[in-house]
């Protein structure tokens, strides 16, 4: 079984966000530490509202359409993601978001999920992405490339699907 960090994260967030409010409210205070949450949440709204979901919209029909989204689409993506992560009360949330904002962090971010990318359009093939050779016996490969005379299947006769059975 592959150990995924994804549902550790999930668990850890939670525990790790308490222990962050225990930790800056007994150094802040309480007023201090719901003013810090409250003013990350407008932040966060305001931000928001200002980038809007037409970036994720613009995103999804580029990646529809063939076209890979590119650095340019990154900063208001990211934005948007920022602005998530500050209306989620707390305070390791809160710094996720901020260095998401800062723009070497944000590209260095891009070149690590670039390479990940395959767009494939069926008019123009591979868009964006590695090219994976199919050829090359490489197991690793989640791609699977058929052609029409890769893959064709004959009717059987027998078989109680094929509907042959149903009028008899």
């Amino acid at each position: 079984m592959r150990f995924s960090i994804l549902p550790a994260f999930i668990l850890l967030l939670p525990l790790g966000e308490i222990a962050g409010f225990v930790v800056v409210g007994r150094a802040l205070g309480l007023a201090l530490t719901l003013t810090l949450v409250v003013a990350s949440f407008v932040f966060g709204v305001v931000l928001l509202r200002r980038q809007g979901i037409g970036i994720l919209r613009r995103m999804s029909s580029e990646g529809r359409n063939g076209v890979m989204p590119g650095s340019d689409l990154l900063k208001p993506a990211m934005n948007v993601i920022a602005a998530l992560l500050l209306i989620i009360p707390g305070f390791l949330t809160d710094i996720i978001a901020l260095l998401i904002l800062i723009p070497p962090v944000r590209d260095l971010v891009w070149r690590s999920i670039a390479k990940r990318f395959v767009v494939v359009n069926p008019e123009r093939g591979f868009s964006a992405g590695p090219k994976p050779d199919f050829r090359d016996g490489n197991r690793n490969s989640k791609v699977v490339d058929l052609d029409e005379e890769d893959y064709h299947r004959q009717p059987d006769r027998n078989s109680p699907w094929s509907g042959k059975h149903l009028g008899d």
